[in-house]
């Protein structure tokens, strides 16, 4: 019984860890987004969805992308 609430503790503890990480990945990459939206001199939201503008969706899809690949690398260490 004792191993299985260490168990069950330990397993806790690393969801918490995951979940913790998890926000901070997904706070960093809305800031560089909002950040790359700013030094763009086209707003990116309205050009995307409003206007439809596939260039500027594939852009932003590869901007997001890569940022995502080095906010995980550096989470992960």
């Amino acid at each position: 019984m004792e191993d299985l609430i260490k168990w069950l503790v330990n397993e806790g503890r690393i969801f918490l860890v995951s979940m913790f990480y998890a926000i901070v990945g997904i706070i960093l990459l809305f800031t560089a987004y909002k950040i790359f939206d700013l030094l763009t001199p086209t707003d990116l939201n309205k050009a995307v969805f409003e206007d439809k503008n596939v260039a500027v969706g594939v852009s932003v899809g590869a901007f997001v992308l890569g940022v995502a690949l080095i906010i995980a690398g550096a989470i992960k260490g």
